[in-house]
């Protein structure tokens, strides 16, 4: 069910995207090699605590942690393990956050150590579709346009999309209406309106492979989330990957053209 948002209720999502985002930041600093994903999930459940939120995850669908990490050809919904992280891997770090009744919930795949150029070729591409499929949640245009123009990016690139596993709708559910696939073809589905929120989440595979949450190649996946609102017919950005980028001396651009309320720090 698509459960349409006012502003007021929009505003809610943002501080709880914005949990998310600082979560993922603080992260950021401790994402190295050796350090295992138990020690990082420890770490984000005491951060969204003292944030005056709840873990988003933990307990739901019984999942046991606070943070989904799938490392290299892991797409999502990994368990956190004492497994030390290794140079080269990469590992995607899905969060969520439960605040004032709404959540938060996006992801970012990170580069531990020397990573190598096709792997971070893989991590590019996978964001810059993920900007290219928010360009398209705008009013007038459908599911479809979304989960369009990632797949024709990411496959145009010789990568494979999996289609197992969908973005969402957000807010009092963690999952609500409508699913969000990042495959799809132009002027089908839902119609988007004022009010609707969203986690759009390209989830790539290196390899042609796109239908399983384990690549059966072997070969790596991506996974980059945003929340997003349609305001005024245009999408504007809840969360932001500035807290990742600030942790990681990255200076970018990407979000301005989303972002109409700036960021309060």
């Amino acid at each position: 069910m698509v459960v349409i948002k006012t502003l007021e209720e929009i505003e809610l999502l943002r501080e709880s995207a914005l949990v998310v985002s600082k979560t993922l930041g603080m992260l950021a600093a401790e994402i190295k090699p050796g350090v295992d994903g138990l020690y990082l999930d420890k770490l984000a459940e005491e951060f969204i605590r003292d944030h005056g939120a709840k873990p988003g995850f933990l307990g739901m669908y019984d999942f046991p942690n606070t943070l989904n990490l799938s490392p290299n050809a892991q797409v999502v919904h990994g368990i956190p393990n004492k497994e030390p992280l290794k140079d080269g891997d990469i590992i995607s770090v899905d969060c969520g956050a439960l605040k004032n009744g709404f959540y938060g919930d996006h992801a970012y795949t990170f580069e531990i150590g020397n990573v190598a150029e096709e792997t971070k070729k893989l991590l590019r591409v996978t964001k810059e579709s993920l900007y290219i499929g928010i360009r398209e949640f705008k009013a007038g245009n459908r599911v479809g346009d979304v989960g369009f123009a990632i797949q024709n990016y990411c496959e145009s690139h010789g990568y494979g999309v999996v289609r197992e596993l969908v973005g969402h709708g957000l807010g009092k559910k963690l999952h609500e209406g409508p699913e969000m696939p990042n495959y799809g073809k132009r002027g089908r589905g839902k119609k988007f309106v004022d009010g609707m929120v969203v986690a759009i989440e390209p989830m790539i595979n290196m390899g042609r492979d796109g239908w399983t949450i384990l690549a059966a190649d072997g070969k790596p996946s991506a996974h980059f989330e945003h929340n997003v609102a349609l305001i005024n017919g245009k999408p504007e950005l809840l969360s932001t990957f500035k807290y990742i980028y600030d942790a990681l001396g990255i200076t970018s651009n990407e979000e301005d053209e989303f972002r109409v309320k700036k960021i309060q720090l």
